[in-house]
Order: C-alpha cells, then structure tokens, then sequence
C-alpha cells in the first residue's frame, strides 16, 4: 500500500535527476536566432568594440568572463592588431528562485509525510496546529552571468603601465583550450 504513494515522488526524482543530467553550460559560439545564450559583439570605432557573453544557469562567472576575454582576443586579431584594453568591463548576476515541491508535500500524497497533531483541551486533534495543512517545499537559487566589456584595440607591444591590457595571441594561445565551442 505505502509503494503506490512513494511511485510519485521517485518519478519525480528521477524525472529531475534526468534533465539536470541533460544541462550543460553554454558552448563557446555567437548568440542567435536559436539560442540568446553566447557571445555577440558591436563595432563602435575603427578600433573599439563592445563585446558581451551570455550564459545560461550552469555556465559559472569564471566561464562567462573567460569567453569574454576570448572574443574579445579573436576580434583583435581578426582585424590585424596586437592587444587589447578593456574599458567599463562589469559581470552582471542574474538571481532567480524556483520553488519545488519536497518529498513530504501533499500533491504526492494527503497520507505521506510526517504527522502532526496538537493538544487542545483535553484531546489530540490535527486541526489549529501551527503545522497542518503547512506545504512544505524547497527553494533553489538559479545564477545566470552575462559579461560586458568596451574593448579598445591596439598595435605594437601592449601598454606595461595598463593592468586592463591584454596580448591578443597569448590570451587566445591560453583561454582558447580552456573553452568548450559549440558543435
């Protein structure tokens, strides 16, 4: 008899087990029509960008700034320059909270779960205790980074003096294996 009301909630489990197996972080590739996720970039100046990646809630902060810092590599040396300095570089967190339901919540079972009763004159009765009818649930925080940067290009040895600089070809020669593209 408990097994008909324990089937639910394990194939909800797995159900969950399932897709979170399924998530991978965003691939290294530009956003587009299919997905928002990725990088996308915008020409301001003959030599100034605006670069930006996106990534969904399994990509970590690291990984969204480490892409960041790629494209914006490639961009420089697609156009023939040496280094980079990124100018108004920010990484933006977005906090969403889903709630799910736990084992002992009553939408798997009005019987499953644990009993509480409350004493009141003279009797024990499940009805005015501060726990019944309570659904219980559990609250997971979902992160999502998207990274930003103006991205002035230049030729010749990079700036010694700039701690923004960046040598395009060690940049790309470094982070690039580090990525994982898309397929």
């Amino acid at each position: 008899m408990r097994l008909r009301f324990l089937k639910p909630a394990l194939l909800a489990a797995t159900a969950a087990l399932a897709l979170s197996a399924c998530a991978t972080a965003t691939p290294y590739g530009p956003a587009g029509v299919d997905s928002r996720y990725g990088y996308a970039e915008q020409r301001v100046d003959a030599d100034r960008y605006r670069v930006s990646f996106s990534g969904n809630s399994v990509t970590s902060r690291d990984q969204v700034e480490m892409a960041l810092l790629l494209r914006a590599a490639e961009i420089t040396a697609e156009n023939g320059y040496d280094w980079f300095a990124t100018v108004n570089r920010a990484t933006d967190r977005d906090v969403r909270l889903q709630r799910t339901p736990s084992l002992f919540d009553d939408r798997y079972s009005p019987f499953w779960g644990p009993s509480w009763r409350y004493y009141r004159r003279g009797y024990w009765s499940p009805w005015g205790d501060p726990f019944w009818g309570r659904r219980d649930f559990d609250v997971r925080e979902i992160d999502r980074y998207e990274a930003s940067a103006e991205v002035v290009m230049g030729r010749g040895a990079k700036p010694a003096d700039d701690p923004n600089a960046f040598d395009a070809r060690e940049v790309i020669q470094n982070l690039g294996p580090r990525v994982t593209r898309a397929m």
